[in-house]
């Protein structure tokens, strides 16, 4: 897999393209075997990402799967409901016309179904998730820390909604 296999579908500025980087990811799957996905990032962010998921496969953090979206045909929700863990998607705030630090690479979605996001009407998506942290692959404060070890702020913090599987890099 390429990065310009994992840009194809979508009409994406240059000066966001340029910046972008393709990452491999060794991860440990829910079946406990170590698996390898892909993503795409922010240049300025590749290595503590590469990091942060080397130390979460360190700690048996399970992830479903990591896969670019491109292969969601750049759909979020479809990528969402696949319990796929994601970074670069270029498109908006859900609910707004501004653009989410997805669209950068600055920002990383972990196992969508064990982490779901409230949206501002209530609705919980993907349908059918549920934050449990007793179950496996779900976000504790462990994992947060992890993550904001390295300047990242977590969804799950968020006071007027929470996205559990959210985490960025401004």
């Amino acid at each position: 897999m390429t990065l310009d296999e994992t840009l194809a579908g979508k009409e994406i500025p240059e000066d966001i393209k340029k910046d972008l980087l393709l990452v491999t990811i060794p991860y440990l799957s829910f079946d406990n075997a170590v698996q390898q996905g892909h993503l795409v990032v922010h240049a300025n962010v590749a290595e503590e990402v590469q990091n942060i998921f080397k130390k979460l496969s360190e700690i048996r953090f399970p992830i479903a799967r990591i896969i670019p979206t491109h292969v969601y045909e750049w759909d979020d929700n479809a990528s969402m409901a696949a319990n796929n863990t994601s970074a670069f998607n270029y498109r908006v705030i859900f609910g707004t016309n501004r653009l989410s630090n997805h669209s950068y690479g600055r920002a990383i979605d972990i196992n969508p179904m064990q982490n779901p996001y409230t949206q501002h009407n209530g609705v919980i998506v993907p349908s059918g998730a549920r934050h449990d942290p007793t179950q496996q692959g779900t976000i504790t404060v462990e994992i947060a820390s992890l993550f904001k070890s390295f300047g990242w702020q977590w969804g799950g913090d968020w006071q007027e909604r929470k996205d559990w599987q959210h985490f960025e890099k401004p």
